[in-house]
């Protein structure tokens, strides 16, 4: 039976039966906007997710108008006041950006990495706005479906800042660094179509949450243990580093071959019937 949560409320967590987990950003009369909150929601359900072998992908949207439309403004209003006390959240998280909370990150910055740490496919699907940490936000799923009209900016510059919630980190494996540099500094904002052009957005879907959702149950009809090895791998060869890659490559599928799951898949595909999967542990 589908289960149901707020997280924080400001995250609607729903798992469906065939192990699909729909995220809903939940501040729709704030364009579900970034306040301490919502940023404290996001590393919950992240975290939450990486404890759940039953979930096999994630579906992540945001509820209303807009997918995410970056920083509550209310913080910038703070920056102005006390500049010296604040980072890009207005010392909402912490009053020293600088130190390392989670790992290699700070909170903010974990907000989005999470997503990168969740073991299972993520999809994005965005539509109205995903502006400053709303992109960012986006950007820690593994693919990003969009509307036409969608629009997508980094804007930091705006505000005078530079993108910090692990933007740059992020970028630099979907667009050359050109285009990373010229959105940077500009501030410039992108529809759709062509935020898929430049490689910021995966596919242009008239109904990006319905599309993400008919991968993620695609998904789910695969080894649940591939699916988690395949990112485990993607993730490693977004680091560039070739000897790590061809390590990871023959760390992973020497894990899978002879697997349970594994010789279950190649059961199913010989007998042309629906794969049987244990949930990984």
């Amino acid at each position: 039976m589908a289960t149901e949560t707020m997280i924080g409320e400001r995250i609607r967590l729903r798992v469906s039966d065939d192990g699909v987990a729909d995220v809903r950003l939940y501040r729709a009369d704030k364009m579900n906007a970034l306040d301490v909150a919502m940023f404290q929601a996001l590393i919950d359900t992240g975290e939450q997710l990486c404890r759940m072998p039953n979930v096999r992908a994630v579906v992540m949207s945001g509820e209303g108008r807009a997918f995410c439309a970056g920083l509550d403004t209310s913080r910038f209003g703070q920056m102005a006041t006390t500049p010296s006390s604040s980072g890009p959240v207005a010392g909402s998280m912490s009053k020293d950006i600088t130190v390392r909370t989670h790992g290699w990150a700070n909170a903010a910055q974990h907000a989005c990495m999470v997503w990168t740490q969740v073991p299972v496919p993520v999809i994005a699907a965005v539509h109205g706005v995903a502006f400053g940490g709303g992109l960012q936000v986006a950007l820690g799923a593994d693919l990003r479906y969009v509307t036409p009209d969608a629009r997508m900016c980094v804007m930091e510059i705006k505000w005078g800042l530079v993108p910090d919630m692990g933007g740059a980190l992020l970028m630099r494996t979907l667009m050359r660094s050109d285009v990373i540099r010229e959105l940077t500094y500009t501030g410039r904002i992108v529809n759709g179509v062509e935020a898929q052009a430049l490689g910021l957005a995966t596919r242009v879907c008239d109904d990006p949450y319905q599309a993400a959702l008919e991968t993620a149950r695609e998904m789910t009809l695969k080894n649940p243990h591939a699916l988690r090895a395949a990112k485990r791998l993607l993730t490693v060869a977004d680091q560039q580093d070739p000897a790590a890659i061809l390590l990871a490559e023959s760390v992973e599928q020497a894990k899978l071959i002879g697997s349970s799951n594994q010789a279950e898949a190649v059961r199913a595909n010989l007998e042309k019937r629906a794969p049987r999967f244990a949930d990984p542990q």
